[in-house]
């Protein structure tokens, strides 16, 4: 009993580990769908690709934001704890909250749900096959996790190398290819006007997960040196594989090909190589949505940890497993949630963007805290030694704010009603304000 009570987390992972789990977080199931939907709100081929380049860059810039903080402020409660620090505890328990309740186990469950979708093509069970297979992934990759971070890491290891040769295939297939080899692309009604913003909003979603790289800082070897290498590297890797993957796909499928498809890497796979190809894109499919579920999974419970670690009346989730080296009472609650949530979905018509649309407004939200809280900190605490510096300050985190201005302004208005569910689920955990307030008083 007194190695789970006194365990604390452990630098045990490097830089290379480190950017594959960011790396295998990011590259998931979004590269796979949204280039139709990006295509479909552009009017050029040079504009395709720009937003694509685009929304790398300002993926940079928050990786740059993130990279100050956490190596300022280097801890496995990663944005709970920035927030923290910046604002009090209280902004920061309403977040572990919300990641508890909305962000992390809706991420999980949306991911889940589209394994399920691909999986029920293979091997169909029935009306609820996606929430089945849904459900069966996350106690499987739970488990897997709670058996302890070295196991969850090799695992990631593993399916993240799988997934980046499969898409360096798609790439390549992609490049080498003859787009006059098939048939014209199916026909669909072109876009009725050009939204930029819309292209945005999905590019943006493609590249989303590079912020889970804070909640490696707690286990990072000379973490406020690393974390920098890991952010730039990590980014920088993303960027080349979105960039290059939507050239190929563009030169396959033409800009029209690309908005008339409602499965672009199949669609230009078939093109190029026949029905294999097909299998293999969908197999890759596969392999991408493990990766990101084991990822998102591994980093999640993080924060159930750390809110743990704050509040007394939930602090049987603030305990390490010094066995697994894992926060092991954080990964059963957080399955248990997701779970619920996967229930939740399956009697939605669509389990996958139900989730998304649930969780949105309540991630930007308070990634928009985040990027206010590095003129915070900086204005409160002077004197803190910087190991990075975010370059061109105020510029860039000033950049990084109105991009999540903009996020959640799009969220709450191109979403279903999902997403004001997500807002309400995070207004009930307002009580836990009263009670962190009660707490603290003794002390």
């Amino acid at each position: 009993m007194t190695t789970r009570t006194t365990a604390q987390p452990q630098a045990q992972l490097t830089v290379f580990d480190a950017v594959t789990i960011m790396v295998g977080l990011v590259v998931g199931i979004g590269i796979f769908r949204a280039p139709s939907i990006v295509a479909g709100s552009v009017d050029s081929e040079w504009m395709f690709i720009a937003v694509w380049v685009a929304g790398g860059v300002v993926t940079l810039i928050g990786a740059l934001c993130y990279a100050e903080l956490s190596a300022a402020h280097p801890h496995a409660g990663g944005e709970y704890h920035f927030l923290s620090r910046a604002y009090g505890r209280s902004i920061a328990m309403m977040f572990g909250w919300a990641r508890c309740t909305v962000i992390q186990t809706g991420a999980i469950a949306a991911v889940a749900f589209m394994l399920g979708d691909y999986l029920t093509q293979v091997a169909p069970l029935g009306p609820y096959s996606s929430a089945l297979y849904a459900a069966a992934a996350v106690i499987v990759f739970t488990g897997v996790n709670i058996i302890g971070t070295v196991q969850g890491k090799n695992l990631q290891i593993a399916v993240t190398f799988i997934e980046i040769a499969a898409i360096t295939a798609i790439i390549g297939f992609g490049l080498l290819g003859d787009p006059g080899t098939a048939g014209p692309p199916p026909v669909h009604p072109p876009p009725q006007t050009a939204a930029l913003g819309m292209a945005m909003i999905f590019v943006l979603l493609t590249y989303g997960g590079w912020n889970e790289a804070a909640y490696l800082t707690g286990e990072l070897h000379d973490a406020p040196r690393n974390i920098v290498k890991v952010l730039g590297l990590g980014t920088l890797i993303l960027v080349v594989l979105y960039t290059l993957a939507n050239v190929a796909l563009l030169k396959i499928l033409g800009l029209e090909g690309l908005q008339g498809s409602d499965a672009v890497a199949a669609d230009m796979m078939r093109q190029v190589a026949g029905r294999p190809g097909e299998i293999v894109v969908t197999l890759a499919i596969v392999v991408a949505a493990v990766s990101t579920l084991n990822a998102t999974i591994f980093t999640g419970s993080r924060v159930f940890y750390a809110m743990g670690r704050d509040l007394k009346v939930m602090q049987w989730l603030g305990e390490w497993d010094g066995r697994g080296k894992t926060p092991l009472n954080g990964q059963l609650a957080q399955a248990a949630i997701t779970l619920a949530l996967i229930v939740m979905g399956a009697f939605a018509p669509n389990g996958f963007k139900a989730m998304v649309d649930y969780t949105a407004p309540v991630f930007w939200g308070f990634l928009l805290l985040v990027g206010f809280g590095l003129f915070i900190l900086r204005w409160r605490h002077p004197a803190q030694p910087l190991p990075f510096r975010v370059p061109l300050y105020p510029l860039t985190p000033a950049l990084f704010c109105l991009t999540c201005l903009y996020m959640l302004h799009a969220s709450l208005k191109h979403t279903g009603s999902a997403a004001w569910v997500g807002v309400a689920v995070l207004l009930i955990g307002l009580p836990i304000l009263l009670l962190k307030r009660n707490e603290a008083e003794p002390d």
